[in-house]
């Protein structure tokens, strides 16, 4: 493409811009910190600002200065889609507060030598400043409060001397303070299930929730991955896109990791979205990172990885047609995980797994999805639904047991296939849990109360010649939990309909003859 048909496809894309986003914010403008002059349209361009775009000269001062001059004048920002845009290694962060297209536009991070790895590069940020409120007690459940506010927020309480998410195993700790997250609406409503209950609150942080949707759309984003060497623990990498402001949807982001080699250390997620409601990814494109190994809190060597998506304390978080290679690639860590979230749904995604660490509770929907070799993890409470999807983990559900394998509430499974260990030799159970109740996880735990199967199909052509059939449970441990420390509570009924499996092999309860004894197992005829 010619400079001039180049110049003329970037005026193109500011005028539609400038259509699409054409409104006056009611917000408080922050001053202007850049001194070129401003652009005359609506719509303002990298190269305003200076950015050259040539994949070599550091353009992220250019960025950053762009994104202040269009967060002080309301203006939307749209990047030259033929522009290869080098992010440099200097500690900057790109502020956006307005929409932004980056069209076709390609980025490239090189951290293979930066000056701070744990700055992010860019941060969707509300400019709506925080409320001030005092909360003095919550209830499990609760669904009202007598307070009065003037917009939505988005509301995070702490009780710092109560422990959550004791973890065992290899990376064992000491637990995370009891938190909850949720939205206050301006009548006193409460959207997000509180978790626990608060005889005392230390802090009560809320955000108002922008009424207008912001949108991040396009890009093509290469990182050259790190190669930092730390033998013991983790160190995170944030050279990512974090998103801390409410009703925001990205649209679109593709992002590559290149240049992994035998060392390095995981990203805390290249979108990563922490503190904040109402987050849509749609139509975005994430590559799963190289697994390496270090040593755990045990003292033990262990497992540790990066992911593309990261969600942290989000009420109402979604993923729309989001996509990946390779899901069955035994290498690659994980793409997603999350912690403390309310109301997940993915629709229509393709990613090797999908992750819950510390909880998720409400409502954790799977819709025409397709999961990879690491499968779906829950931890938790609420309704956990899977319909018209395809998994091929080791299970079709594991319920973690690093947190207790907890899921207090209920599970529906509809017309679903599963493909247990991706098709490779296995006795396979639908769903994996352990907890022999030694170990006190800071909170009670739970199998799923009950389970409803409509529709399942399972390819367990590929087992040992012992193999007898599928069980539903694996072992939890332990031959009866009524004398344990810390009671692991069972599974009360499982409703199956229409499950089948390619062996023709008949259905079990679990090894555990106490388990299989306790669940009261009903197989419906569909002609009735």
């Amino acid at each position: 493409m010619s400079p001039d048909e180049s110049k003329r496809l970037m005026t193109v894309s500011r005028n539609v811009l400038l259509l699409a986003f054409a409104c006056v914010s009611l917000c408080p403008v922050l001053p202007a910190q850049a001194s070129d002059a401003a652009p005359e349209s609506g719509v303002v361009a990298y190269e305003d600002f200076g950015a050259v775009g040539d994949g070599v000269h550091d353009d992220l001062p250019a960025i950053v200065r762009t994104h202040e001059h269009a967060n002080a004048n309301d203006m939307a920002v749209a990047s030259n889609p033929n522009a290869t845009y080098h992010l440099g290694r200097t500690a900057l962060t790109a502020v956006i507060m307005t929409d932004t297209d980056w069209s076709t536009s390609r980025f490239i991070i090189d951290d293979t030598d930066v000056d701070d790895h744990k700055r992010t590069l860019f941060e969707v940020r509300s400019r709506l400043r925080p409320e001030k409120l005092t909360i003095e007690t919550l209830k499990r459940d609760q669904k009202h409060l007598d307070l009065a506010i003037d917009t939505d927020c988005y509301v995070t309480v702490t009780n710092k001397n109560t422990k959550r998410y004791i973890r065992r195993g290899n990376n064992q700790n000491s637990g995370t303070s009891q938190r909850d997250s949720f939205i206050l609406h301006r009548d006193g409503r409460i959207t997000g299930d509180i978790d626990w209950n608060y005889d005392k609150i230390d802090r009560v942080a809320a955000f108002p929730i922008d009424q207008e949707r912001l949108f991040l759309r396009g890009g093509i984003f290469t990182t050259t991955a790190n190669r930092m060497k730390q033998d013991v623990g983790y160190n995170y990498w944030q050279r990512n896109i974090l998103i801390t402001r409410s009703n925001t949807e990205v649209d679109g982001i593709v992002h590559h990791v290149v240049g992994e080699t035998a060392t390095g250390h995981p990203y805390s997620g290249f979108i990563n979205v922490k503190e904040c409601a109402n987050v849509t990814l749609r139509n975005c494109f994430a590559t799963a990172h190289k697994t390496y190994r270090t040593i755990g809190a045990a003292g033990k060597p262990v497992s540790m990885g990066s992911y593309d998506y990261s969600a942290n304390g989000v009420v109402n978080f979604t993923m729309i047609n989001c996509r990946m290679e390779n899901i069955t690639d035994r290498s690659r860590w994980g793409v997603i995980g999350t912690n403390f979230c309310k109301n997940i749904v993915l629709e229509n995604c393709v990613l090797n797994r999908m992750d819950t660490h510390m909880g998720v509770s409400g409502r954790y929907e799977i819709r025409g999805c397709t999961l990879g070799y690491m499968g779906l993890n829950a931890i938790g409470r609420g309704l956990l639904t899977v319909e018209n999807s395809t998994l091929h983990g080791r299970s079709l559900i594991n319920f973690r047991d690093d947190y207790g394998s907890t899921w207090n509430g209920d599970i529906i499974i509809r017309d679903c296939q599963w493909i247990p260990n991706s098709g490779k030799k296995c006795d396979p159970h639908l769903f994996n849990l352990r907890n022999d109740g030694t170990h006190d996880f800071g909170y009670r735990c739970f199998m799923p109360r009950t389970i409803k199967i409509n529709g399942l199909h399972v390819d367990d052509s590929n087992h040992s010649d012992a193999y007898e059939g599928i069980h539903l449970f694996s072992d939890p441990g332990g031959n009866s939990q009524s004398n344990a420390a810390f009671p692991y509570a069972w599974c009360q009924s499982v409703k199956i309909e229409n499950l089948t499996a390619a062996s023709g092999k008949p259905i079990r309860v679990s090894p555990n003859p106490h388990l299989a004894e306790s669940v009261e197992v009903t197989f419906i005829d569909a002609a009735q």
